[in-house]
């Protein structure tokens, strides 16, 4: 955002008077610099192109497909009528119970730092 700024503020320093009538006939206004691009990446709605992407169906078969927006994989949701009374209910437990996230416990670090050997860089002499 910043750097956006400053460009703008250096390209509004350029005198324009200074350029023949002819070059100020075919000025973009979108497109200030050929650079735009790679500053920041652009916000798109819709792709000019198409992407290779990886397609999971709910059997567990992949399928490579042309998808709009650039993905890896793609998984398809699961029909939950399709299921067992018993599978549905499986499924609706796991999906309820809160996700226990994985306890990371921070090891105590054994220190044998001994400040006496270091007590003659600050004493005064």
């Amino acid at each position: 955002m910043a750097l956006n700024t400053v460009l703008r503020s250096l390209q509004s320093i350029t005198p324009r008077s200074l350029l023949p009538a002819v070059q100020q006939l075919h000025t973009s206004a979108g497109l200030q610099s050929s650079h735009r691009a790679s500053i920041g990446r652009s916000g798109r709605k819709s792709y000019l192109r198409t992407y290779p992407v990886l397609l999971i169906q709910p059997d567990g078969s992949t399928i490579t497909i042309q998808y709009k927006e650039p993905r890896r994989i793609l998984t398809m949701p699961l029909d939950i009528t399709t299921l067992s009374e018993e599978q549905r209910k499986a499924r609706l437990r796991l999906r309820n119970q809160p996700k226990k996230g994985s306890a990371t416990k921070e090891k105590e670090l054994y220190d044998d730092l001994n400040l006496d050997q270091y007590s003659k860089f600050w004493k005064k002499k």
